[in-house]
């Protein structure tokens, strides 16, 4: 039956275009935005992912910038604590020319003050973007280092830089070290330093705290390097104030404790009561440990020391000699320090910035346009348009065929 109401073949045709040209405009938009789920109507569920993706993108950016900052900025104090232990060296130097007895000491005391004052522009110069990590001004600092993802929970995670204190300060000698009663150990140089060795076939050595020309203060700090491992105490005010007389005392004990903490085989350390502030160190390992103390005062920078070095006479370049040494450890030791962490920042950065990569393809397989196939496509949806096309034609004729039969 033939109807002028009804064309079913016109309904078919148009909805077979309709048909085609959506899947036309869907392949279009692919193709000209590059993605195959760029809006939520497209996928809402891939979609969501892929911006919650794209926001850790973006945040791994930051990390990325926070790291390059701090990987700048430990170089920077990485490369003072190399100078400056470059110029410790050069101080050295000069110190043990100033151990003969025929010498110029006033010239090679100006060779040391010239040097000290270049380690002190050394050690302001060495900012990145204000910050100084060698002059004693923070403590530590934080880099931030990742997002750490957990469902919808997002928490940022950092790498902590400890400061490293290469400042001069003001600088008093304190007669701390003396060696211990009944002990074999005496100190090399006495004063704010000394060295010793720990033979491993002699019996115990013992080296006393004393009281000090001068009253301990809070902040004030010993400090031990003990077989390339240091320990140390710092005096606190409860110290202080419990009477100037037991400082060290406490000093010895704290000590004890922090050399202990180190775990350095065959070393014993005892404190002896009935001596106060003396410790006794017992070395049954299977090699000798050089042992090195420093005092420095709370006003003192971490080369405090060097404020008081002095060639003058033969018995002052023998401790500047002492002194020298202990403070090239410490301008080693900040450079190691710096070294170890800044690799440590520079993996995370490679780390970071390969992860963003892996990101942006993960999120690149869920929502980008296959263009060969995309293309591939559009042209058979044209060719396929172009025939419904001719179709709807087709099927909107036949209802001129019914007028011959009025004829």
């Amino acid at each position: 039956m033939s109807s002028i109401l009804t064309n079913n073949n016109a309904m078919v045709a148009l909805q077979t275009m309709r048909s085609i040209s959506a899947n036309l405009s869907d392949t279009t938009s692919q193709i000209s935005t590059g993605k195959r789920i760029a809006t939520a109507k497209d996928n809402a569920a891939v979609w969501a992912i892929s911006k919650v993706m794209e926001a850790d993108v973006a945040g791994f950016k930051s990390i990325s910038d926070s790291l390059a900052l701090g990987s700048s900025t430990i170089a920077v104090a990485g490369q003072a604590s190399s100078t400056v232990n470059d110029l410790l060296t050069q101080m050295k130097t000069k110190i043990v020319a100033a151990q003969e007895s025929n010498v110029d000491r006033s010239k090679i005391q100006t060779d040391i003050d010239t040097l000290r004052k270049q380690i002190g522009s050394v050690v302001g110069a060495a900012q990145f973007n204000g910050l100084n990590l060698i002059d004693g001004s923070n403590a530590s600092v934080k880099i931030l280092s990742s997002l750490d993802r957990s469902a919808n929970t997002v928490t940022a995670s950092s790498i902590t830089v400890t400061a490293q204190d290469l400042s001069i300060g003001a600088y008093a000698a304190n007669d701390v070290f003396a060696a211990g009663t009944g002990g074999t150990a005496v100190p090399s140089t006495k004063g704010d330093t000394f060295s010793m060795s720990l033979d491993n076939t002699s019996g115990a050595d013992t080296i006393k705290i004393q009281d000090g020309a001068t009253a301990w203060a809070a902040g004030d700090k010993v400090s031990m390097v003990i077989g390339g491992q240091t320990a140390s105490y710092t005096v606190t005010t409860a110290d202080v104030t419990s009477g100037n007389n037991s400082v060290p005392d406490l000093v010895a004990m704290g000590l004890k404790n922090s050399i202990d903490t180190l775990g350095i085989a065959g070393l014993t350390v005892d404190y002896d009561s009935a001596n106060p502030g003396e410790l006794s160190f017992t070395n049954a390992g299977a090699n000798d440990l050089a042992v090195t103390g420093q005092f420095s005062n709370a006003g003192s920078g971490g080369l405090g020391a060097l404020a008081a070095l002095d060639v003058s006479t033969q018995a002052n370049a023998k401790t500047a000699l002492g002194n020298i040494e202990t403070l090239i450890t410490t301008a080693i030791n900040a450079s190691a320090a710096f070294g170890s962490v800044q690799s440590r920042v520079d993996t995370q950065k490679t780390f970071v910035n390969n992860l963003t990569d892996s990101m942006k393809a993960g999120i690149g397989s869920l929502v980008d346009a296959n263009m060969e196939e995309a293309s591939a496509r559009l042209q058979a949806l044209q060719v396929q348009q172009q025939l419904s096309t001719q179709a709807l034609s087709i099927a909107n004729q036949q209802p001129q065929a019914l007028l011959s039969l009025f004829r």
